[in-house]
């Protein structure tokens, strides 16, 4: 199974017609059809399924265009970094971020870094820790931001200077709004939003032996989608300050929880990490922020 094969079967996965994927990889047709039926016949499997003018993955083909690309994201990272073996003033790193006002403080770190080295280019992808960690472990990217703390056998760290304050995004005009702070019995009865990892890891700390009075009307990885669901009237969203703008004219409210819930943010890369010269450098201008 060669990359280059994998590199036509993502152009016909994604482009769902031949003519126009053999157009963009300015191969003729007949090679294209030719290539992708010898990918079938190697794995045993029909990996899409032809109409009249439009082809479809089936789900051996879905199964496959997740792991195509990130085989062809990898060979591009590996061939990126020797590229800048002898490159310290430019290069690519990759980042898997958590959602949180926090990541203020590694953009300002990067502001910096990009000044001094410009040729220096990030790369940023947003998840939750499963999905940041499932990459850094396939290395896809170099680092990774968590809210939770990291597991020291297999990562190195950094923790960032300030921890996330927990509370509750709600309507303006609902009677919760009147309170300076909201406690669990605020909350016992009301339909909740909050993500899948924060109720089961954070919220469980705040309410205690509780959490069976409390109701998860929806979970959300993206605070942003939550918080649309309240300006529906659906519920309250349990978040972290600043992730939703709720300043005048917005609708929304933002109260902490009582008592206080704060999470802290974990920068981390797995140990016996290879990194570029750039990477190796940025680590050193992140090291000398965050260990102060």
């Amino acid at each position: 199974m060669e990359l280059r094969t994998m590199r036509y079967f993502l152009a016909v996965a994604r482009e769902e017609n031949m003519t126009r994927a053999a157009e963009v990889l300015h191969v003729t047709q007949p090679t294209l059809s030719k290539q992708i039926q010898a990918l079938e016949d190697e794995l045993g499997k029909k990996l899409f399924v032809r109409h009249s003018f439009s082809i479809q993955l089936t789900e051996e083909g879905m199964l496959l265009r997740k792991r195509a690309e990130d085989l062809v994201n990898m060979a591009d990272k590996i061939t990126r970094e020797f590229l800048a073996l002898d490159d310290v003033v430019g290069g690519d790193v990759y980042f898997g971020l958590a959602e949180s006002y926090q990541i203020r403080h590694l953009a300002e770190a990067i502001k910096g870094f990009k000044q001094l080295y410009p040729g220096f280019h990030y790369h940023i992808t947003s998840g939750d820790t499963e999905q940041v960690t499932e990459k850094l472990d396939r290395g896809v990217i170099d680092f990774a931001v968590l809210v939770e703390k990291p597991n020291a056998a297999k990562y190195k760290y950094l923790t960032l200077p300030e921890a996330d304050i927990w509370g509750v995004v709600m309507p303006e005009d609902c009677p919760l709004a009147a309170h300076e702070s909201i406690v669990v019995d605020d909350l016992v009865g009301k339909p909740l939003f909050c993500s899948e990892q924060s109720w089961r890891e954070d919220i469980p700390l705040w309410c205690g032996g509780r959490m069976d009075e409390l109701r998860l009307e929806g979970s959300f990885r993206l605070a942003y989608n939550g918080s649309l669901f309240v300006m529906a009237g659906l519920g309250y969203l349990l978040t972290f300050d600043h992730l939703i703008h709720t300043g005048p004219g917005t609708g929304l409210v933002f109260r902490p929880l009582s008592p206080p819930l704060e999470t802290r943010l974990y920068l981390i890369w797995k140990k016996y990490q290879v990194f570029t010269p750039i990477a190796e450098r940025l680590l050193e201008t992140l090291r000398g922020r965050f260990e102060n």
